[in-house]
């Protein structure tokens, strides 16, 4: 798996220069602290890693605060965020063809990962039905609790035709009086 993965380490970027942090050049100031490092030797890891240094820094850099020029201290920062963006496409990129290709190798590894990603979500989903029965039976025992209170008054033999509506009144609050 080791050599599957070294065309990441091995330079899979697009020819070109790619500015990494370090010394500031113009309109991208240089993280602080961060490594000079050599511009031959970069991998879609450093790059991902500088160009997300870069946006940090362009975001908190002197030059930026102080700055008058809105326009240019905005077009500053979207270059950064737009730099980061395609490495990161990039990096995606790059995993989803070693993906494509272990999957072609190893079909096997591909289903044991799917089989494993499906027991985890089955065990997930009888936790969350083991949770809604916990509830469900608490609310019905409170049901059976409210429904035992109501019958125990009526259990007692109404007393003419109307204690219906006396035991409905009992339960109210007296009216105001009217003024006159």
């Amino acid at each position: 798996m080791s050599s599957s993965m070294s065309g990441m380490f091995s330079g899979q970027q697009p020819p070109g220069p790619h500015p990494v942090g370090g010394v500031s050049g113009p309109g991208q100031p240089g993280f602080p602290g961060a490594a000079t490092r050599a511009p031959g030797n970069n991998t879609l890891v450093d790059e991902l890693e500088a160009s997300f240094e870069a946006c940090f820094a362009s975001l908190v850099s002197q030059d930026y605060v102080n700055g008058t020029d809105q326009e240019e201290i905005r077009t500053g920062v979207d270059q950064c965020i737009q730099k980061f963006l395609d490495v990161a496409r990039q990096t995606e990129c790059f995993f989803l063809q070693k993906r494509l290709q272990l999957s072609v190798q190893k079909p096997e590894q591909v289903v044991k990962e799917d089989v494993s990603e499906l027991r985890n979500e089955l065990q997930r989903k009888e936790l969350l039905v083991q949770k809604h029965l916990s509830k469900l039976h608490h609310w019905q025992q409170v049901l059976e609790d409210v429904s035992v209170q109501h019958r125990k008054p009526t259990e007692l033999p109404p007393p003419g035709p109307l204690a219906f509506l006396e035991q409905a009144s009992a339960s109210l609050p007296p009216a105001p009086l009217k003024p006159s």
